[in-house]
């Protein structure tokens, strides 16, 4: 274990670490090390690798604390010699930068502390030093309030209050008349400090610490911890990331963008991570420091000439104004731009993708901070890939590869209606920090978000700015609303992350949180209002605005083309009715892989026909009301096969048990009994003799067809005679039976028996034929497991991985919710195993009756149809399994096709 590297140093265009070990050194601390190595200015530091959080949490602090101590101690020394100051010292003090740096970019999730190494000896060297008493002095006040906060805990005490340090900053400030944090002097910034630590000791019982080692222990430790915070595992889940991935810590050498108005900090993209046009932009603060940009407290301006035009624009100031007020670091140090457009050019180019970079002018000098790969929205990720490739970036399966499947999901919703917009009315207009339309009812909380959205309702969370804690209650509303922030502060960055709807820094509005209200000019709109937000031009609207389907066309055709091009497993959709079905087929879907006959059931007066089916005497009054229902189901499976042109449909037979069908109110049974000329007891009676124990394992499916026969008969008629109407009309049809819940190859023999009765029947009074093809759903495990039975009767299988999962795991589907979130969190389960399929279990049985299906029968098609078909990694499982197609509801299919082309790539790269 000693000879084991835990610290990796670099610094002065040289590094120990390189970028490819995102794993080990995290995404930030590779790409740091990277930076190096290709002649970018990065001040010195270390990272401590991913696999010290794994043994944090086995030794724990003390444990790990031990184990690095001498390691680190070296790698401060480099440090030192690389920067000419030393780390502790009283007279020429190096002051630190903690930050974590997971292996993907987990925006806010974690902790950050800067100016680490400060003392009351330390402040006086830093301000001698530099002649700039001020500068020290507010480094000072920042690094008590950032390690009050996140190593001493320094909370607010309820959601109501203030940030404890916050509170102190405002009332100076209106003490002494003031508004913005640069206006305080060091004599001011001196009293904050003092009575910063005075708060630190009312609140923790403890004196906040002075020797600089024991402060960076406690920050190293602290962004260990807040791995495990709760904003941390929940960014994870939501993202599918591993919990035992780990973080790594990066100890930096602070340089400072609050040394006066020749300094400055900022952030930016070197393409629009919002919309994904090619052009840099991002967002500076003059005298100020990195986390002063992404948390949204103070407005910040704009990096390009051409950025600040369109901010100036939104926000309605003249240009005029602007070039005095609010000028571009384009405008305000032109030379330091230069160097930094340069950068970002090299930067990308390099890396053959967006970056999103954050940076620090120090006394006129430019530092690079950090590079990654930029979170971007759906829209974004999507156009980004298109030109990359069309630029000759990148190359076609770089370019499918580049677009996560789960992020279509954000183009294929709907966005405002454009003529509803119009009429709508405009309450404020803030930044369009993240695209989109989102309506819903204020709310002021994250917890009240999430709170209100169990009980079904929409909601728009509407902050002054958010902090990492709200993330819970980001990912519950439909959209968010800040008053301050730019295009880069928290909610920005996460929101495009998240795929939400996001306007900020909308100025205009004031938000009280005591009162639950906020105002805008003269409106006062209170908790519970509905507004709605256009993330793409950053309205505001008053009240609800009709939506409208998203338009698919353009660089999302050409990306589908692509995943087309170099996919192997088919994707097919889950669609009853024509007008699913034509959605499907927009969207791609090469045929329907489930058509659920039962959904059918439903529309109109057709219950009255199914309810007088199951409630009939004998076998004689089932066929008089199945007549009536073989019209209605012959219409709508023409429908589906008209809209499929010649593509696969698989209709399912009727699956679930007839009680579903019944009505069970004494109103409803007796207004049956009134329409069908029978007591009100005999109705009641016979959906009393319908009531199973168990009816998921009870009387349905093939059960049912083959103890009323009756039913497959007439849905097997429907089905033969639509597909060969349809055919006369010259639409070519392939027509697919399938019978449910088989669990033993007799079952299905007998179905099977009648169904190719029923079909030739049919032949001989139309003097015609048809092909068509009879299978089984897999949903049995023993169906699974004798899979080399069924095969023999069976033409094809599609898996029916909902309830394969309910009868392989044990777990009810609607009851799971009462457990799960104690599974997840103990770590039994990995994630939810009706939304991402058990490889393990269910996935090995899926594999175990595809090899014992056509052993016996030589291609035998196989695909599934439960809702994993449109769940990215399931579809990966099916792609290495060698199913032929998956099948998912309509709005997932392009989900599932850009899938299907991911897993055939990585399957070509592994070779």
């Amino acid at each position: 274990m000693s000879n084991v590297k835990r610290v990796y140093s670099f610094g002065n265009k040289k590094a120990e670490g390189n970028g490819k070990m995102k794993e080990l050194l995290g995404g930030k601390g590779a790409n740091l090390a990277e930076m190096n190595l290709i002649g970018i200015p990065v001040p010195a530091g270390f990272t401590i690798t991913t696999e010290v959080c794994t043994e944090f949490y086995t030794h724990g602090k003390e444990g790990v604390i031990a184990m690095i101590k001498p390691d680190v101690e070296k790698a401060m020394k480099d440090v030192e010699k690389q920067m000419g100051m030393e780390f502790g010292s009283t007279t020429n003090p190096l002051l630190m930068s903690v930050r974590s740096g997971a292996r993907v970019s987990m925006p806010g999730m974690m902790d950050t502390i800067l100016n680490l190494g400060m003392n009351d000896q330390a402040v006086e060297a830093v301000a001698k030093r530099s002649g700039n008493p001020r500068f020290a002095w507010d480094s000072y006040r920042r690094f008590v309030q950032m390690y009050g906060d996140v190593v001493l805990g320094m909370k607010p005490q309820s959601k109501e209050d203030h940030d404890p340090f916050e509170e102190i900053i405002d009332n100076m400030k209106a003490a002494k008349g003031i508004v913005n944090d640069t206006e305080f002097t060091a004599d001011d910034l001196k009293e904050m400090v003092t009575k910063f630590k005075a708060a630190v000791l009312k609140q923790t019982g403890k004196d906040f610490p002075n020797d600089p080692w024991e402060q960076l222990w406690g920050a190293i430790c602290a962004v260990f911890e807040s791995w495990m915070n709760e904003r941390a595992i929940l960014y994870r889940q939501m993202h599918k990331y591993p919990s035992d991935w780990g973080t790594a810590v990066n100890v930096q050498a602070m340089v400072f963008g609050n040394m006066g108005d020749n300094s400055a900090t900022g952030v930016a993209f070197t393409r629009d991570a919002a919309t994904g046009e090619n052009i840099f932009n991002g967002e500076y603060l003059v005298n100020a420091q990195g986390e002063d940009v992404v948390a949204g407290i103070r407005t910040p301006q704009q990096i390009t000439i051409e950025g600040s035009r369109r901010w100036a624009k939104l926000q309605g100031i003249s240009e005029e104004e602007r070039k005095a007020k609010y000028p571009s670091l384009e405008e305000v140090m032109p030379a330091v731009y230069k160097e930094l457009d340069e950068i970002q050019n090299h930067l990308e180019t390099y890396f053959t993708d967006m970056q999103d970079i954050e940076f620090t002018i120090q006394d006129g000098k430019l530092w690079m901070l950090q590079t990654r790969s930029g979170k971007r929205t759906g829209e974004a990720m999507v156009r980004m890939a298109m030109e990359m490739l069309a630029e000759g970036l990148i190359d076609e399966k770089t370019a499918v590869l580049r677009v996560e499947p789960a992020k279509l999901d954000e183009l294929l919703h709907p966005v405002f209606d454009k003529d509803a917009v119009k009429s709508a009315k405009v309450l404020t207009k803030g930044l369009p920090a993240s695209p989109g339309a989102a309506t819903g009812q204020i709310v002021f909380f994250a917890d009240d978000a999430e709170a209100w959205k169990e009980k079904g309702k929409e909601t728009i969370l509407v902050r002054i700015e958010t902090s990492p804690e709200d993330l819970k209650g980001m990912n519950a509303a439909n959209g968010i609303l800040t008053a301050r922030g730019g295009m880069t502060s928290h909610a920005a960055v996460v929101a495009r992350g998240m795929g939400k709807c996001c306007v900020s820094g909308a100025g205009a509005i004031q938000v009280d949180y005591k009162a639950r209200t906020i105002t805008i000019g003269g409106t006062v709109l209170k908790e519970g209002d509905w507004i709605s937000l256009n993330g793409s031009t950053g309205e505001v609207y008053e009240g609800k605005v009709a939506t409208q389907a998203a338009d698919l066309s353009g660089d999302f055709g050409k990306l589908m083309d692509l995943a087309n091009k170099y996919a192997h497993l088919k994707v097919r959709a889950n669609a009853d009715t024509p007008r699913d079905a034509k959605q499907a087929f927009a969207f791609g879907a090469q045929g329907i892989g489930l058509c659920r006959t039962e959904h059918m059931f439903f529309e109109g007066d057709r219950i009255k026909s199914v309810r007088e089916m199951i409630l009939a005497d004998d076998e004689q009054g089932r066929r008089k009301a199945l007549a009536k229902l073989l019209p209605i189901q012959r219409g709508d499976f023409e429908g589906l096969f008209e809209v499929m042109e010649g593509n696969p449909v698989t209709v399912r037979l009727l699956d679930p048990p007839l009680h579903e069908f019944v009505p069970h109110f004494e109103k409803e049974q007796r207004e049956l009994a009134a329409e069908m000329g029978v007591s009100y007891e005999k109705i009641k009676d016979k959906v009393a003799s319908l009531a199973e124990v168990n009816p998921m394992l009870g009387h349905r499916g093939c059960r049912l067809g083959n103890t009323y026969p009756e039913i497959t008969e007439m849905q097997t008629r429907a089905i033969i005679e639509a597909a060969m109407n349809v055919k006369k009309k010259g639409v070519p049809v392939h027509v697919e039976i399938m019978v449910p819940l088989v669990g033993n190859h007799k079952e299905l023999k007998y179905q099977k028996k009648i169904i190719d009765a029923t079909a030739n029947e049919v032949f001989a009074e139309r003097n015609d034929k048809i092909d068509y093809m009879v299978g089984t759903m897999i949903e049995v495990p023993r169906a699974a497991v004798t899979a080399n039975e069924i095969a023999e009767v069976a033409q094809f299988f599609s898996f029916g991985t909902n309830d394969l999962t309910q009868m392989t795991l044990g777990f009810s589907r609607d009851d799971i919710g009462k457990f799960l979130p104690e599974y997840l969190k103990r770590g039994i389960l990995k994630q939810d195993p009706f939304q991402i399929l058990d490889v393990k279990g269910v996935g090995q049985l899926i594999r175990e009756a595809v090899f014992k299906g056509r052993g016996v029968r030589e291609g035998l098609k196989c695909g599934i149809c439960g809702e994993h078909g449109g769940e990215p990694s399931s579809v990966e499982f099916c792609h290495y399994a060698g199913l032929n197609y998956v099948s998912c509801s309509p709005f997932r299919v392009p989900i599932a096709r850009l899938a299907a082309a991911h897993a055939a790539l990585k399957q070509e790269k592994i070779g």
